[in-house]
C-alpha cells in the first residue's frame, strides 16, 4: 500500500472513532463543550493531510498527538476496561502503518495509564468490590493488548527489514545497471575507431575499383557505426546525461537531407515515400540539427522494418508560439501497426515493442525510446497512433526558435505558374492509403503556395479541364505517362509543362517533358513552377579547399591513411603525426592552417597538445592555426565541450563528408575555399 493511502487510512479510523466518541460522550452527557473542539480536530488533521504540510513523519505526529488526546477523554471516563482495551488494540493498529516503535510504546504507556485510573475509580474512590469475572476479564484485555502489541512490534521489524533488503537490492541493480551503461558507453567508443578504419579504407580501394562488394562493405561499416551512436544516445538517455546542442538550419536541407538518406537506402520492397513539406514553414529555424537526423532515422527506418507493402508519408509543418514555433514531424506508415500493449511497452522505454517481430526485421530495438527521449529533452512530446494490420503514425511536436520566418518555399515574382493538374490513376495503387498520402501532400503544397490545384483520373478529365481552366503545370506519374505518352507529350509541344515522377532507370521522354525523381516532394516541384531547371536538382555543391595546409594528427596509422586520403581529396596539403609531441614540432617547423587533432591519445591528449601548440605558436609570433578536434568521442555535449577548451570545430569519426564540409564553410574564412558543382555520389 502506497505511504498516502496508508496515511488516509489512519485518518479515515482516527475520524470514525472520534465520531463514536462524540456520540457516547452525548448519551453519557460528559462536558458539553468537548465535542465541538474534537469536531475541530478532525477537520485540522483532514486538512493538515490534503494541503500535505510539512513532512510525513511531522503529519504522523499530528494525527497521534489528536489520537491520544482522543483516547485519554475517552479513559478518564468511567467506561469498562474492555472499552479501553478496544480502543488500544484499535489504535496500535493503525499506527503501526507509520512504521514507528515508539508510537506503540507511548500508547501502551497511556493505556497502562488509563486502567491504573480506571481501578482508582471504581475500587478506591466508588469502592466497588472486585469480582472474580472482572479481575480474570481484565487479565485477558491487558493480556490482549500486550500481545497486541508485541505483534506490531514484529510487523514492524519485518516491514523495515524488508524495506532495507528492497534498498539493497534496488541499489545494486542501480549499481548494475550503471557498470552496464559505462560497459556498453565504453564498448560503442572502442568500436567505432575500427569501424572508421574499415570505411575508410574502403572508400580509398573504391575509388580505384568500384564494385558491389565495396559498397557493400561500406553499407556494412555504416549500419554497424549508426547502431554505435544508437547505443551511445540509449545509455546517455537512461543516465540522464544527455545533452542539446543549438544551431541555425535550413528547413528546406533537412528534408533534402532526408530524401537524400532514402534515396542511398535499398527498397527491395519498393515502398512510395511521400514527402508533405508545408511551404509556410519557416525558412531558418534554430535547433539540435543532428538529433533532428537521427530522429528521422530512427522513424524511417522503424517504417521500413515493419512495412511490406505501401509506403511511408513524411509530414513536415509548424505551429506558431510565443517561443518561437512547434516543429510538427508526423510518419505514417502502411505497416503491421502495433497493439496497445506495444505502444505502452514503447512508451515505458522498452527495448522493443515485440522481441519475437524485431529478431524477425534485424536492428537492435532502441529506436523509439531514443526518440522518446530526444524529443523530451527538447521540450516536445511523442504521440503513436496505430491499429494492428493497418499501420502506425508517429507524431513528434518540437519547440524550435524561428530564425527567419520568411516561407521555406515560395514562388518567384516572374513565375508563370497558374491552374495546376495531378495526373494520376488512383487504380493502380493497391494500397488505398497510398492515394491519401499523394492526394494530401498535393493539397497541402497547393494550398501553401496558394495556387489553385486540380486532380485528373483519365483523358477525358484531363481535357476537360484543359477546356476551362487555365492550366500551366500537369504533374504525373510514369504508368499514366507511358499509358498517355503520345497526348502528353502533344500538351508539352503546346508549352504546357508535363513533369514525370519517376525512378525508371532510362526513361524515354517526349520533347519538352521534365522527369522528377522520386520522392515525389515539394522543393523540386515548386523549382518546376519557377521556371528552374531541375536536371541538377540532385547536384550538390563540393567544397574545394585548395592549398590549405592541414595537419592530422592521431595515434592510429590506419586513421592517418583515411584522413590524409579523404582531405586530399579537397586537394589539401597534408601532413601527419602520430603523437601530440610529434604535433607540437612540427607545428614550430613549419606554418598550418588547420589541424585535427585527435582528443584521446596516450601520453599527451589531444586538448593539451592543443593548447602546446597555441603557446608554441604565440612565442614564434605565428598565427594560430585553426584547430579542429577529431574524435571518435561523440557523445551529446562533446561540441560544447571542445568548444569551451578552444577548439573551434568539432568532427566525429568515422568522419561524415557532409558534416566534414559543414565544419570546414564555418571556420575557413571565405576567400580560403570555393566551391564547384558536381554530381552527388
Amino acid at each position: 500500500m502506497g505511504d498516502i493511502r496508508k496515511e488516509r487510512l489512519v485518518i479515515a479510523i482516527v475520524t470514525v472513532s472520534a465520531l463514536g466518541c462524540i456520540l457516547q460522550s452525548i448519551i453519557d452527557k460528559w462536558e458539553f463543550w468537548v465535542p465541538p473542539l474534537i469536531v475541530i480536530g478532525v477537520v485540522l488533521i483532514w486538512m493538515r493531510h490534503l494541503s500535505m504540510e510539512g513532512d510525513q513523519k511531522r503529519r504522523y505526529n499530528a494525527y497521534y498527538l489528536f489520537t491520544g488526546v482522543l483516547i485519554f477523554y475517552y479513559g478518564i471516563h468511567e467506561v469498562g476496561y474492555f472499552d479501553i482495551s478496544l480502543y488500544t488494540i484499535l489504535f496500535m493498529t493503525i499506527f503501526s502503518l507509520a512504521d514507528r516503535v515508539v508510537l506503540l510504546n507511548i500508547i501502551l504507556i497511556e493505556y497502562a495509564a488509563l486502567m491504573v485510573m480506571q481501578y482508582v475509580f471504581h475500587v478506591r474512590l466508588d469502592g466497588v468490590t472486585m469480582k472474580t469475572a472482572t479481575i480474570t476479564g481484565s487479565i485477558l484485555y491487558i493480556t490482549t493488548v500486550i500481545s497486541m502489541y508485541i505483534f506490531c512490534r514484529l510487523t514492524i521489524s519485518y516491514r523495515i527489514t524488508a524495506d532495507e533488503k528492497l534498498e539493497k537490492w534496488q541499489g545494486a541493480m542501480e549499481e548494475n545497471n550503471h557498470d552496464m551503461e559505462d560497459f556498453l558507453s565504453n564498448i560503442s567508443h572502442e568500436l567505432r575507431t575500427p569501424v572508421n578504419v574499415i570505411s575508410g579504407m574502403t572508400a580509398i580501394l573504391q575509388k580505384d575499383q568500384d564494385s558491389k562488394e565495396f559498397s557493400s562493405v561500406q553499407q556494412a561499416c555504416q549500419k554497424l557505426s549508426n547502431q554505435i551512436e544508437d547505443i551511445q544516445d540509449y545509455t546517455e538517455i537512461k543516465r540522464g546525461e544527455l545533452m542539446l546542442s543549438e544551431e541555425n538550419y535550413v528547413a528546406v536541407s533537412l528534408i533534402n537531407d532526408v530524401v537524400m538518406v532514402m534515396k542511398s537506402k535499398e527498397n527491395k520492397k519498393d515502398l512510395e515515400l511521400v514527402i508533405d513539406l508545408d511551404p509556410q514553414t519557416p525558412a531558418v529555424l534554430s535547433g539540435d540539427i543532428k538529433k533532428l537526423h537521427k530522429l528521422f532515422r530512427h522513424l524511417l527506418e522503424n517504417s521500413l522494418k515493419f512495412t511490406t507493402k505501401g509506403g511511408i508519408y513524411i509530414r513536415v509543418y509548424t505551429m506558431s508560439q510565443p517561443y518561437g514555433v512547434n516543429l510538427i514531424i508526423q510518419v505514417t506508415d502502411t505497416g503491421v501497426g502495433m497493439t496497445r500493449a506495444d505502444i505502452a511497452r514503447v512508451t515505458k522505454g522498452m527495448y522493443q515493442a515485440n522481441k519475437k517481430r524485431n529478431r524477425s526485421t534485424g536492428g537492435i530495438g532502441i529506436g523509439l525510446p531514443i526518440v522518446y527521449g530526444f524529443v523530451h529533452q527538447m521540450g516536445g512530446f511523442v504521440k503513436i497512433s496505430s491499429k494492428k494490420g493497418r499501420g502506425t503514425t508517429v507524431r513528434l511536436t518540437i519547440p524550435q526558435k524561428v530564425v527567419n520566418a520568411e516561407p521555406c518555399l515560395a514562388l518567384s515574382k516572374d513565375n508563370d505558374a497558374k491552374d495546376l493538374v495531378f495526373f494520376i490513376q488512383p487504380e493502380k495503387y493497391k494500397v488505398p492509403q497510398l492515394r491519401d498520402f499523394y492526394r494530401n501532400m498535393a493539397v497541402n503544397l497547393a494550398s501553401g503556395l496558394k495556387r489553385r490545384l486540380y486532380s485528373a483520373t483519365d483523358e477525358k478529365e484531363l481535357e476537360s479541364l484543359l477546356s476551362d481552366l487555365e492550366v500551366t503545370h500537369i504533374f504525373t506519374g510514369v504508368e499514366e505517362y507511358q499509358k498517355e505518352k503520345a497526348y502528353l507529350d502533344s500538351l508539352a509541344a503546346k508549352g504546357i509543362k508535363v513533369a514525370v515522377s519517376s525512378d525508371a532507370p532510362n526513361l524515354s521522354l517526349g520533347a519538352g517533358v521534365m522527369e522528377m525523381p522520386k520522392p515525389l516532394y515539394a522543393f523540386p516541384v515548386v523549382r518546376i513552377l519557377n521556371g528552374e531547371d531541375i536536371g541538377d536538382a540532385d547536384k550538390q555543391e563540393k567544397l574545394v579547399l585548395k592549398g590549405i595546409s592541414a595537419l592530422v594528427v592521431d595515434d592510429e596509422p590506419m586513421n592517418l591513411v583515411v584522413a590524409s586520403s579523404l582531405f586530399k581529396e579537397y586537394q589539401m596539403i597534408v601532413d601527419t603525426a602520430d603523437s601530440g609531441k610529434e604535433a607540437i614540432e612540427k607545428v614550430k617547423q613549419a606554418q598550418y592552417d588547420v589541424v585535427f587533432m585527435d582528443h584521446m591519445m596516450p601520453g599527451m591528449d589531444g586538448v593539451e597538445a592543443m593548447q602546446h601548440i597555441r603557446f608554441a605558436c604565440d612565442e614564434l609570433g605565428r598565427k594560430n592555426p585553426i584547430m579542429i578536434a577529431l574524435t571518435a568521442n561523440a557523445l551529446s555535449g562533446s561540441k560544447e565541450m571542445f568548444a569551451n577548451v578552444g577548439f573551434e570545430g568539432f568532427i566525429a569519426k568515422p568522419i561524415d563528408i557532409v558534416e566534414f564540409e559543414r565544419v570546414m564553410r564555418k571556420v575557413l574564412p571565405d576567400e580560403s575555399n570555393t566551391e564547384e558543382g558536381r554530381n552527388a555520389s
